[in-house]
């Protein structure tokens, strides 16, 4: 069983950076699909970016394109994201996720991620 443990959630202004940082239990470059989540107020858990950790191939959402960076530093087992320019609708719990490394592209549909950590509150003022 894969733990994840997320950080670096904050409250900041509008237009400020934080970076979240996932930290897994166990090695995760065999191909595993990785990335991050969020679930705003009285809103679905949505997906924010992905990466598949032998590749290095990204994937983001139409909402955090240009502002968001995701990255994965293997030798860590470590899972980053860079958030920039935040806005108060990126406000939320947000989650990292890694599938179990069955998949040969990393899908948005949240059912392909087997693990979950418990969530880091991001929350942006305007």
């Amino acid at each position: 069983q894969v733990q994840l443990v997320e950080s670096g959630g904050d409250s900041v202004q509008t237009g400020g950076s934080l970076r979240l940082s996932c930290v897994a239990s166990e090695y995760l470059n065999n191909g595993n699909c990785v990335g991050w989540f969020r679930q705003g107020p009285e809103k679905e858990r949505e997906v924010v970016a992905l990466i598949k950790t032998d590749t290095g191939r990204t994937r983001y959402a139409d909402s955090v394109k240009g502002r968001f960076t995701i990255s994965v530093d293997n030798a860590k087992n470590t899972l980053y994201l860079q958030m920039n320019t935040l806005k108060p609708e990126d406000t939320g719990v947000y989650f990292c996720a890694a599938d179990q490394g069955e998949y040969s592209v990393c899908l948005f549909a949240q059912k392909q991620y087997t693990y979950w950590g418990q969530g880091t509150q991001v929350a942006v003022s305007s």
